[in-house]
């Protein structure tokens, strides 16, 4: 019985297949399969609806996003708040607390409209993106075609925290809270949003990739941060006076450990900061992390051997110091240079910042607390000279056709031409940031008093100016 159930089983499986190309013939054209016409209008459509967005690309830049951000906190409050000394600890790492939510404020408000809204060729429209009007999912395509508008703000947004927060090495330990506050806000509005708009901003007058009329290299803020906060600190430096009892009573760090830990998190955080300027997932980011990498580790050890040879001992904190250098020297360079001139840049970035830091400094007088500008200052504006010598569009193809002068494409590479560009950024940069810098410090001190008076500075600005100790013991 069980064979002939079989058999019958059998027999209706073949009728079936025989019958099926009879029943498919009959069909009717709306039946049948889609013709060729049909499925190329489906694959227009489903081009037209799909999104632009490089899923990739936007998980690079949301994670470089948080890395900049961890380079201010826990990042600079670490690495400053242990050079100084114990009284002062606190009131240090709020100045880089405080800025994560003043800075994002006004960049909501009118900083990002001014950075990377369209306008004059040094600011942008403060209006075009005010409270981030017309900023959300989908991609502006002039600054970053695979990933939101929205998380491309959010990486700008990192670096104008981090740029003010660097001035405030050179005022540690005298400067009070209030003046602080009142000049930071104001010099992000006349000084960093303007610089950010003229080297990244489209029709900056640096801005060589979008309509720029000179073309100023500077992947990721040699400039825009590092030449104009460390000039900017000096004129605080020099204007708020030396502390009380510099040079002549040591003034040693309170905790190395903490710099130390600051100073790793850093150089981590720096990968975000320099790759992160790629805008993308690609080839150009592992170019910019190979020459951060690589440039620290020069930079590291060329500050450390110079001081042993100097001074017969390293130190720590000048191995720290000399990565950190060469962090900043290579910033600009990043996106544009190869291995070996990253290596070549940091160490000359190293040495010089180690003679500006242990002699320029003691030469002109200048009490510049956590040698912001020896260390950012200088060493940008070597990284950025450097970068007009060894530019190479073999690393950044973009550097062989995207600048255009009378419609057509003119190349840009490392040689004296490019140099002179280089030179002309710097020294409008560090003019720029020091004229502002100078008048904003006069105009504040007419209306509140710049530095604490001598009881307050000798009892700490922990307490004074906080009411706080960092320790109870």
């Amino acid at each position: 019985m069980r064979r002939i159930h079989t058999q019958i089983t059998f027999c209706l499986v073949l009728l079936i297949l025989a019958l099926l190309p009879i029943g498919l013939m009959g069909q009717t054209p709306s039946q049948a399969s889609p013709g060729l016409e049909q499925r190329l209008a489906a694959l227009e459509t489903a081009a037209k609806n799909a999104s632009p967005i490089n899923t990739g690309d936007n998980a690079w830049m949301l994670t470089s996003t948080g890395l900049v951000l961890m380079m201010t906190a826990p990042g600079l409050i670490l690495f400053y708040g242990g050079l100084v000394r114990r009284k002062n600890v606190l009131g240090t790492m709020m100045h880089s607390l405080v800025l994560m939510s003043l800075m994002s404020l006004a960049w909501v408000v009118y900083g990002y409209s001014m950075a990377f809204g369209e306008g004059h060729p040094l600011v942008g429209n403060p209006m075009q993106y005010f409270m981030l009007k017309g900023v959300g999912a989908n991609p502006n395509p002039d600054y970053a075609a695979t990933i939101p508008h929205q998380t491309f703000m959010l990486f700008q947004m990192m670096f104008a925290i981090i740029t003010p927060a660097l001035i405030s090495g050179a005022v540690a330990e005298r400067i009070r809270f209030n003046a602080y506050i009142l000049f930071m806000l104001l010099w992000a509005t006349l000084v960093y949003f303007p610089l950010a708009h003229a080297v990244w901003g489209k029709g900056g007058l640096f801005n060589w990739a979008l309509g720029g009329k000179i073309p100023v290299l500077d992947f990721a803020g040699g400039t825009v941060v590092h030449i104009s906060s460390g000039v900017a600190a000096l004129v605080c430096a020099v204007v708020l006076g030396k502390r009380s009892g510099y040079p002549r009573e040591p003034m040693l760090p309170h905790n190395v450990v903490f710099s130390l830990i600051g100073t790793g998190l850093l150089w981590f955080g720096w990968f975000g900061f320099n790759a992160g300027s790629a805008v993308n997932a690609g080839s150009l980011a592992t170019s910019a992390i190979a020459a951060t990498h690589f440039s620290a580790a020069a930079a590291a050890l060329s500050w450390c051997g110079i001081e042993w040879l100097l001074k017969g001992k390293p130190s720590v904190l000048g191995v720290a110091s000399g990565m950190v250098a060469g962090l900043a020297t290579i910033t600009p360079a990043s996106g544009f240079v190869s291995i070996p001139a990253a290596l070549l840049i940091g160490f000359v970035g190293g040495a010089v910042c180690y003679f500006a830091v242990s002699h320029l400094k003691a030469h002109f007088g200048y009490d510049d607390s956590l040698d912001v500008f020896g260390v950012h200052g200088v060493g940008s504006t070597v990284g950025m000279l450097l970068l007009g010598v060894f530019a190479n569009p073999e690393i950044n193809p973009a550097l062989a056709s995207t600048f255009i002068v009378d419609g057509k494409p003119f190349p840009i590479s490392g040689g004296f031409t490019q140099f002179l560009n280089q030179l002309k950024g710097v020294l409008i940069t560090a003019v720029w940031s020091a004229a502002v810098s100078f008048v904003l410090l006069k105009v504040i001190g007419k209306l509140t008093e710049l530095r604490v008076n001598e009881e307050d500075e000798s009892l700490g600005l922990d307490l004074s100016e906080h009411g706080e100790r960092a320790y109870n013991d």
